[in-house]
This record gives structure tokens, sequence and C-alpha cells, in this order.
């Protein structure tokens, strides 16, 4: 038996981004600011006001540096903190505000609690004690089980590290086996899985966190922890054994696997997955049920930012039994910071464009899309988000969208959950392309598949998605 002890020493580098030669980068990096300029000048020559031309130009020069990546994506985050407020769409304080928004802030403590999952390990004894309940006998149940591992953890934790993690257990479970039939899926299961899973939770995924703003801007509603997930568990419910069963709908009936063993928990181990149960358990129980534990207490100002600020704080000052503490500023220095920008910079852009009243003359446009039957309005914007994701990065799409989206339901007079909740949900269904996402990028780097092998499987899985993500939500919705 392979020890858990053992795979934590294996890493597998995320591979890198494909470069453009040195005179084509240099040409996206100036069309950026060139097409700000056009679309500054043009758009007001056509009628269009001033502050709307300025927010169309700051949004043309993100998606250029976003589709190409001329810059960091966390970089092309900062245009509209540099760009709105010189050209009179935003205040200072409002775009301070963005940057600095509460689910920035939540964002920040989810990102922290799962660095103390990775550096104490908690989130191995989770993957593999799941796994060894699964069983290895059966291939398809065996990819199951590692696609439903990912799906819980990316809930929580990063899709990228719940992919890097789970990345060298599937490598020592397909070398255990001769069974060569079994890698292709299981790699791609990795993959699909976290990015499926990280729908279920508003950290799971930074548009769900982009949506979740926008919305209460249009609406004056907010949305919580838990009734996000039950909005998106009954379709992670679906969806992971839909893509389960295509993925390995070629593989055998019996198979030969030695499964790592878990092992006794440490201290450290405990400790951690106290504070992460504790902080989940507040989150989910915020407000709900009968007015959930902020009424009990009669503390209603504490929202979910609070709870994951105090958790990481209790991070800091908890003992790991080996004479330090569960969580060192060192190791906390880690997290993606850049994530937090470019949500911020989201967010950002998202205010210009309620601000500039862009949005609802775009939205004024797209009133047409929603004389469609439900259904069938639902299945062509699920389908379009997926697959414009495969090429965009998914925050940067739903920016864009949101606004948009629900502009126009509010000039159609429906509820902008129709069209806003579908497309940010399908923004994280971009299966086909190793671009697309950090999963895909990840488990691609093993360069034990094709792209044409990916996008053969993903393409399906793009119209399964797109098609689930429709039904549920038109059977949701109208009872909202």
């Amino acid at each position: 038996m392979t020890d858990i002890s053992e795979l934590k020493k294996e890493t597998m580098p995320p591979a890198a981004a494909p470069h453009l030669s040195k005179r084509l980068e240099s040409i996206v990096l100036l069309s950026g600011p060139v097409f700000f300029l056009i679309s500054l000048w043009g758009l007001q020559a056509l009628g269009l006001p001033k502050e709307a031309a300025a927010t169309a130009g700051v949004a043309v020069w993100c998606i250029i540096w976003w589709v190409f990546e001329s810059v960091p994506v966390a970089v092309t985050a900062m245009v509209p903190l540099a760009l709105l407020p010189i050209t009179d769409v935003l205040t200072t304080a409002q775009v301070g505000q963005s940057y600095g928004s509460k689910l920035v802030l939540l964002l920040l403590g989810g990102f922290i609690l799962s660095r103390a999952l990775e550096c104490s390990g908690a989130h191995w004894r989770i993957a593999i004690s799941i796994l060894n309940g699964l069983g290895g006998n059966s291939p398809r149940r065996l990819v199951m089980g590692f696609m439903l591992v990912c799906a819980v953890l990316s809930m929580w934790v990063a899709n990228a590290a719940t992919a890097l993690m789970l990345l060298p257990v599937a490598l020592a479970v397909i070398k255990s086996t001769n069974d060569g039939s079994i890698k292709i899926p299981l790699l791609l299961g990795i993959a699909y899985g976290t990015t499926i899973g990280g729908m279920g939770t508003p950290i799971g995924n930074p548009p769900n966190l982009v949506f979740m703003e926008i919305y209460k801007e249009y609406t004056g509603l907010e949305v919580s922890f838990s009734q996000w997930m039950k909005w998106t568990l009954p379709i992670i419910i679906i969806l992971i054994p839909v893509t389960g069963m295509w993925i390995t709908r070629n593989l055998g009936k019996e198979l030969s696997v030695e499964l790592p063993t878990v092992g006794a928990w440490s201290k450290e181990e405990k400790r951690v997955m106290f504070v992460f149960v504790f902080t989940a358990l507040a989150w989910v129980l915020h407000r709900e049920p009968f007015g959930g534990w902020s009424q009990w207490l009669g503390w209603e100002k504490p929202d979910d930012a609070t709870v994951a600020l105090c958790a990481s704080i209790a991070l800091f000052m908890i003992p790991n039994g080996k004479g330090g503490r569960l969580l060192t500023w060192e190791e906390a220095t880690k997290i993606p910071w850049g994530i937090l920008i470019l949500v911020g910079g989201g967010i950002c852009l998202a205010k210009g464009f309620v601000e500039s009243g862009l949005s609802n003359i775009l939205g004024e446009l797209l009133v047409g899309l929603t004389s469609l039957p439900v259904l069938f309005m639902l299945l062509i914007l699920t389908v379009v988000v997926s697959f414009l994701t495969e090429t965009t990065s998914n925050t940067a799409t739903t920016t864009i969208l949101m606004p948009i989206l629900a502009a126009a339901a509010i000039s159609a007079e429906i509820n902008p959950l129709i069209l806003m909740l579908p497309a940010v949900l399908s923004a994280s269904c971009a299966f086909m392309l190793p671009i697309a996402t950090g999963p895909n990028m990840i488990v691609y780097s093993t360069k034990s598949f094709s792209i044409k092998q990916m996008a053969r499987e993903g393409f399906i899985l793009n119209i399964f998605g797109a098609v689930i993500i429709s039904l549920i939500c038109w059977k949701l919705l109208p009872a909202l």
C-alpha cells in the first residue's frame, strides 16, 4: 500500500500558458489602448453618452488583454481602477468599494482557509478517505469517486489547487494498474469534477461572487450562502454522474488497483478540520433555518465575509500541536492574490456598466431574446456562454455579461435571475480546451492525451451542461 505521506511530496506544476510571438504580442498589447480610444471617440460620434462610450472602451481593452493574456489577468483587472475615475464614470470612492467589496473579503477568507487545509494535509485525508470508501474494483466507480472528491473539495478549495492536489494520487493509481484505458477518463474526471464542484458555493468560483454583487446592485437583494447552494447542488448532483458516465463509457467492468492508505490524523489536521467544519456550518446556517444564528443571537450585522475573516484569525491563533500555529503569515502570502484583484476589477467594471447606463443600452438590445419561450431562451444563453468561456476567462465573461443580462431582464419586466443564474453557471462549464480552465491545463500538462481528444469529450459535455442547467433553472426559477 502506498502511504499518503509519500504522495504529499509529489507535485505537478501547471503548464505554462502558450506565448504569442514577440511581434504579435506587441501588437496585441498596443491594441488594447488603441481600441479604447477608437471606442471612446467612435461611440460618442454615434450618439452614445461620454460615460457609456468610455465604459465600453474600457471593456474592449480588458477583453482584448484577457483573451490574448498580453499581461497577467490580474494586471488587466487594474485597467478599470485606473481609467473609470479618469473618464468620470466612477468616483475613486466607488472604485475603492469595488476592489474592497465584502465579496472580495469573503474570497480572501476562503483562500486563507483552503491554504490552511493544504498546509496541514487535512484535504488529503478527506480525499483518500472518500476514495477508499468507494473502493477501486470498478474503473467506472473509481473515476466517479475521484470526480466526487474533486467536486466536494473544490466547493471550498481553489479549483486549480484541488486538481494539483489530486493529480499525484491519480498518477499513482494509474501506475499501480496495467489497464491503460483508465488513464484519460481518470485525468479528465479530475478536471471536470473540479470545475463542476466550483459551482457549489459562493467561494467555489470567482464568477459566483461577481453574480452575487451585480444581482444585489440591480435588485437590492442579497443571496445567502445556503440559498446559493440550494440553487446549485441539484445541478452538481446530476451533472457529476452524467459527466462520469460519458467519459467512462468505454471502460471495462473490473479493475485491480492499489489505493493509498489514510493513516492516523495528526493534531494539526484535526484542528484545521474543526475550524473548517465550524466555518462551513456558520456560512450555511447564517440566515437559515428560522432566521439562522444571526437572528438567534441577535447579530444582524455580521455577514459571510465576517465569518471568513474570523476563521482566518483563528487559524493564526490556534497551536498546531508542534510548537507553531495552524497557519503562518509566510504560508498565507502564497494564496492567489491576483484572483482577488481580478474579482475586484470585475465588480468595478460591472459597476461602471451600471453607472454609465451602458448596461441599460445593451440590455434593451437583448430584450428581443426574452420574447422567446423560456426554455429555448435559456438553452441559447447557456450554450453561447459555455462555448464563449472556452477562450476567455470565466470571471471576465461573467463580469461583462451579468450587468447586460440584468438590464435586459429588468427592461423585459422579468426576474433577473432567469437570465443571470443560468449564464453564471454556464461560465463554469468549459470542458473542451486546456486554456479554458486551470484544472484543464493541469491535467493536460501530463501529456497523456491530445487537445483533439479533450475537445471531442468536452464538446458533448458543454452541450450536456447547457441542457442540464437550462432544464433545472427552467423548473427551479418560477418557484423563486
